[in-house]
């Protein structure tokens, strides 16, 4: 029985991985990061490219030690409504309420924004107007033109990557030393930039794509299950470092751009300023054509990959043509609204998912020194979801609801949830919920 990829099997499977994962939209968060965290960068950078590029690695490694062939199954470890809970948020989240309509807002802002005098909401509703319409054609007919343009665009993109890297550290706008911290940043940078990776939420997409990954390890010829997340962390490897890589010099490439321009309201609009800077307004046309070209790529496989899994969960519903259509047009009005309200709106929804998310993937990790007992997965969400709310209501933008209502949860958070204010106050009442599920373990054992 074959037990190890070859070492071209194992590029294939880490250029996939990097593929999933890395699209336009995630090139935002650290030329942002990097503005804001100036000469706290490093560790700033350490902390996103533990939630960027960690996590969803052993997202999908956990799908193949459990055996589950998605989301929806794996979830099913803490019981069956709660599969349809987890399910349907993080499907919605990386869909059309944030992701989806990211692709859309990351394209517009970074392409057509720089190029528009005046108001922007015509051009922004033509634009994304236009976008959905091709996303929703190619849903409803299934073809071969987008495979090629994922195959064809995104290195093409990444080459016009590499020499505007290349290019900015070349000619440094300014020196990384040199720029004075964002106030956020001025301590604990580690954790500030831990959270800011959850903006890539990756590690939701690692859970609802990597079955993917496994499948492809084994059809390559790995049967055994061990050996299938062996081989699968392995070749991810290759995917995760190209992908650290680039966050990296990203992230000191917004840094650094400090030395000329002031910190952008996001990363959108960083990476346009830093392109117009080094290559005119054609580095911003041609930015705008492979951005456009790779974020309508990743929109197409999530509008396709949602409608499949809700299919899935609600087959006698609607059908599956029938969510693409609903997920696109939903898309489409999100997407309307732009890029920074994406963003805000999306930060308090991803405090609430991200400790479920990282507490399912290590409990399944880790499941076999407890057999994977229901009781240890019902008493570890329970007690993460309890602090997880409070990192919900705590990052909520102020305005939207009583600023009184979210100092007093902040107020609690902080008293009652140790780290609470690194925005980690999950992380004790996690482990609280494991030490009572295998205590109930224990003691439903012994009176069998």
């Amino acid at each position: 029985m074959k037990k190890s990829l070859t070492f071209k099997e194992s590029i294939l499977v880490g250029s996939m991985l990097f593929g999933m994962f890395f699209g336009a939209g995630n090139l935002i968060f650290p030329v942002h990061m990097g503005q804001l965290a100036g000469s706290n960068v490093w560790s700033a950078i350490m902390g996103f490219v533990l939630t960027g590029v960690g996590i969803p690695l052993l997202g999908v490694a956990c799908l193949g030690i459990s055996q589950k062939d998605s989301l929806f199954d794996l979830a099913s470890l803490v019981g069956e409504k709660y599969k349809y809970f987890l399910t349907i948020a993080l499907y919605l989240t990386i869909g059309p309420f944030f992701a989806i309509p990211r692709c859309a807002s990351t394209s517009f802002t970074i392409g057509m924004l720089p190029l528009i005098d005046g108001s922007e909401v015509v051009p922004r509703l033509i634009f994304t107007f236009i976008f959905f319409a091709i996303v929703l054609f190619f849903a409803l007919r299934p073809s071969g033109i987008m495979k090629w343009v994922g195959q064809y665009i995104n290195p093409i993109f990444l080459i016009f990557l590499t020499i505007l890297i290349v290019i900015s550290f070349a000619n440094p706008l300014g020196t990384i030393d040199s720029v004075t911290p964002d106030t956020a940043y001025m301590s604990n940078s580690f954790f500030k930039g831990f959270l800011e990776g959850y903006g890539t939420m990756d590690a939701i997409a690692s859970l609802a794509f990597g079955i993917t990954v496994i499948r492809v390890v084994r059809d390559l010829g790995i049967k055994n299950e061990t050996d299938v997340a062996i081989n699968t962390i392995k070749a991810g490897i290759i995917g995760c470092v190209l992908m650290a890589l680039i966050y990296v010099l990203t992230t000191l490439m917004g840094t650094m751009s400090m030395g000329k321009f002031e910190v952008s309201s996001n990363g959108g609009i960083a990476l346009s300023e830093i392109t117009h800077n080094y290559f005119g307004r054609f580095g911003i046309y041609f930015l705008l054509a492979t951005v456009t070209l790779a974020c309508l790529k990743t929109a197409l496989s999530l509008v396709i990959s949602c409608s499949e899994m809700f299919y899935k969960m609600f087959p006698n519903f609607i059908s599956e043509k029938t969510w693409a259509i609903v997920f696109t047009v939903f898309s489409f009005v999100v997407s309307n609204f732009g890029l920074d309200a994406i963003i805000t709106y999306a930060v308090p929804v991803l405090m609430f998912l991200y400790p479920l998310t990282i507490s399912i993937i290590l409990l399944t990790l880790f499941g076999k020194f407890f057999g994977y007992d229901k009781k240890v997965f019902v008493m570890a969400t329970i007690f993460n979801m309890i602090a997880a709310v409070f990192d919900f209501i705590g990052a909520f933008p102020v305005g939207l609801i009583s600023e009184n209502f979210i100092s007093t949860a902040q107020m609690f958070g902080n008293r009652f949830f140790p780290f609470y204010s690194l925005g980690l106050g999950w992380v004790v009442p996690t482990i609280i919920g494991v030490v009572i599920g295998l205590i109930w373990k224990g003691a439903a054992k012994t009176k069998v």
